[in-house]
């Protein structure tokens, strides 16, 4: 299929795509990358009469790390991010992530942004976002709203972005300390979108407790899930089969996932639980392999 007819907007500046926005009010819709709206178009799921290509505006494509924080423009593509040192560094796990999104093709011109605020819970920069408490930047005809990673995610596909606002970066926190990250999923086909995901960024202390742990899962619900029961669990604790596998039961236990086409509910909830363990044992390897480096 092909889209309705539209009107395309290529501004230069944030102002000129705000201005638009506000213009074109519901009937303007923002392109930021294409990967997921695209696809929308074809299909005829989504018709906007005008579109707001931000791929001209520079001022959205850095990635910048300050002491307190890393901020990633939100038209980073996911293959700039992918080899970004400063993420690499600052957010363990979103490096992680990204060689599980799609294929090299799609993260060459997807974004960081553009995921982000089409809002799938299937996706993973949306899970990495809520586990590393993220911050959203969103600049609109109002001004400029920092909106934190737990109110960001309201339904499937829906976040808290107003129809005129745009959102221009996202900040994390650095991790203090020695931290591993692991992200994994099972999915039919490499590529394809995951059945369940999971990641997990640990940083530990001197006595190699865990002082610091994330745990994210994609697919088991309606928003992006953190396992808080899981790091509950893992906090304060040395690694071990008993713990990872506490922590993966805690997981199963409060999961309520949809059954679809491609897997029952019990199946997702069973492979959440598995994964969870798995990547918190790999990324306190990893944290604990760090330390060793530094010493």
């Amino acid at each position: 299929m092909k889209p309705v007819d539209f009107e395309l907007h290529r501004p230069e500046t944030l102002s000129e795509a705000i201005a638009l926005l506000a213009e074109h009010g519901e009937d303007g819709k923002v392109l930021a990358g294409g990967q997921s709206l695209v696809p929308l178009l074809n299909f005829r799921l989504a018709r906007p009469e005008h579109l707001i290509d931000l791929g001209r505006i520079a001022s959205l494509t850095a990635i910048r790390r300050t002491p307190q924080r890393l901020i990633i423009g939100a038209m980073v593509t996911h293959a700039q991010a992918e080899r970004s040192v400063a993420v690499a560094q600052g957010a363990p796990l979103m490096a992680r992530a990204f060689p599980h999104i799609a294929h090299q093709a799609i993260r060459a011109r997807g974004t960081v942004g553009g995921s982000i605020a089409h809002g799938d819970p299937a996706a993973e920069m949306t899970a990495v976002a809520v586990a590393l408490e993220a911050i959203m930047v969103a600049v609109g005809p109002r001004g400029t709203r920092e909106i934190p990673a737990r109110d960001f995610f309201i339904a499937n596909l829906v976040t808290a972005l107003d129809h005129d606002e745009v959102l221009t970066e996202v900040r994390i926190v650095p991790p203090a300390g020695p931290t591993g990250a692991a992200f994994e999923e099972v999915a039919r086909r490499q590529g394809d979108f995951a059945l369940v995901g999971a990641g997990a960024q640990v940083r530990l202390a001197q006595d190699g407790t865990i002082a610091d742990i994330r745990i994210c899962l994609t697919g088991v619900s309606a928003t992006p899930h953190r396992a808080l029961e899981a790091e509950a669990v893992l906090i304060g604790h040395a690694i071990s089969p008993e713990s990872t596998q506490t922590a993966a039961d805690a997981t199963r236990d409060v999961l309520n996932p949809s059954s679809d086409l491609h897997a029952t509910a019990d199946y997702r909830r069973d492979v959440a639980g598995t994964l969870v363990s798995r990547v918190v044992k790999t990324a306190v390897q990893r944290a604990t392999f760090d330390t060793t480096s530094a010493a």
